[in-house]
């Protein structure tokens, strides 16, 4: 667990603390409201997974300051994130980062209104460094604390930038997650379809390192999921390679992508095989591999999305005039899913929201957000000082009212939209 008075009793550390607190200190077990009329500021921080993150929002939606130290490259070299080593990295940079994020605003920490922090779902102990670094913030500060649930920030984050009304539908597709889900306020979620098994982002990740696209030299600081995008983007016959879309006829919105990784294993090892690759060599048609893989995958999120949208229309739970998608999540950052998603919404009368790819992948700036909307519709905001010491970081939690159970029985049935893929023609055989 991060020692914070190893940050204290040192020189540095007190000087560091000095610049982000006021010299005035207000301890009480009831924290007072917001007793004005100037926008609410709220600083929020993430540290769910591998990236340090700091952010400190306005209720208009300004960004008045924000850091993000990434540990992207140290788990490249490491062939994924080591969650000791990710904690290790967490506990030194928090200080910074949140400094950085307060200096960038010209603010200190009495300027803040609340603190929000992750709470949940993620790696404890990565969690742990920015909850217990929030909290703290809020015991010297006298700040409200806000605890955040990662996966409703994300579906949020949107909200930041466009005008968008509730209820609205969200489609989040990450590393560890993917998520359908009717957004009907800032707290109350309706889960119509998750993943079973591995989500998007890990296979992309594991299809990347698998096929050591690392070793092409333009690819190698590259995610997993950029590096079979870019790969993709240069495929010649993106049909060249057969991949079943998943669960066609199972009749529910759930996701599973564990049969396409096991597909573009074998693949692999039949190409490898059938051209005599060893070490570090790679299959020769290696971007028609990944093109393969990456429109099975779009194929199969945009099928669970239409029999989203088709069950909402069949219960009528979102007014036509509300009727947006949002898709965010750092696998939403992929331009070819985007577009797919983007065309599927056209033709279903959504409109379509991704944020700015900075604001879909992990970050400061989304926990803020959603600290910012919890504040507004008072919601979740702890004030006493016994409740907020009592926080826990929960690994694993449920995402809003489970309502899967509810699309699988109102067996919806879908003919699918054509979609319209940017790939050159295919060769003829």
């Amino acid at each position: 667990m991060y020692k914070l008075h190893k940050m204290l009793t040192s020189k540095a550390g007190l000087k560091c603390v000095g610049r982000i607190f006021s010299p005035r200190k207000l301890v009480g077990k009831n924290i007072r409201k917001l007793s004005n009329n100037k926008p609410a500021v709220i600083l929020g921080i993430e540290t769910s997974c591998d990236d340090t993150g700091c952010a400190v929002v306005d209720s208009n939606g300004a960004i008045l300051g924000e850091a993000l130290h990434s540990q992207q490259s140290v788990h490249l070299d490491n062939g994924g994130i080591i969650p000791p080593l990710a904690q290790e990295l967490h506990r030194q940079k928090i200080t910074k980062v949140v400094e950085k994020a307060l200096l960038s605003a010209n603010l200190r920490l009495t300027n803040v209104d609340a603190i929000a922090a992750t709470v949940k779902p993620g790696l404890v102990m990565s969690l742990l460094i920015g909850t217990n670094f929030g909290k703290y913030l809020s015991r010297v500060g006298n700040k409200p604390f806000i605890p955040i649930h990662h996966m409703e920030a994300h579906a949020l984050t949107a909200r930041m930038v466009e005008n968008i009304d509730y209820p609205f539908l969200v489609l989040l597709i990450s590393g560890g997650h993917c998520l359908l889900a009717i957004a009907q306020s800032v707290d109350k979620f309706y889960l119509l379809g998750s993943t079973i098994d591995d989500a998007p982002g890990e296979a992309f990740d594991k299809t990347a390192r698998r096929l050591k696209l690392r070793n092409i030299p333009e690819f190698s600081e590259l995610s997993g999921g950029a590096a079979v995008e870019l790969a993709a983007s240069r495929a010649t016959d993106p049909e060249q390679f057969k991949f079943e879309v998943p669960m066609v006829h199972w009749e529910d919105c759930n996701f599973s992508s564990s049969g396409l990784k096991n597909a573009i294993l074998k693949h692999t090892l039949r190409e490898e095989k059938k051209h005599g690759i060893i070490g570090d060599e790679l299959v020769p048609d290696i971007y028609n591999l990944c093109a393969g893989f990456q429109l099975a995958m779009t194929r199969h999120l945009c099928h669970r999305t239409q029999r989203a949208m088709e069950f909402i229309e069949l219960k009528n739970l979102i007014p036509e005039k509300n009727r947006t998608l949002v898709v965010s999540g750092g696998a939403a950052c992929n331009n070819f899913i985007a577009n797919c998603l983007e065309t599927l919404s056209s033709q279903m009368g959504y409109r379509f929201v991704r944020p700015p790819p900075k604001l879909c992948t992990d970050n400061g700036i989304m926990i803020a957000w959603n600290g910012v909307e919890r504040w507004l519709a008072d919601r979740g905001v702890l004030r006493d000082s016994e409740e907020i010491e009592n926080v826990q970081v929960v690994a694993r939690t449920e995402f809003g009212e489970d309502w899967r159970e509810k699309v699988a029985n109102a067996h919806v049935r879908c003919q699918w939209v054509k979609l319209k893929l940017p790939y050159p023609k295919t060769r003829k055989s």
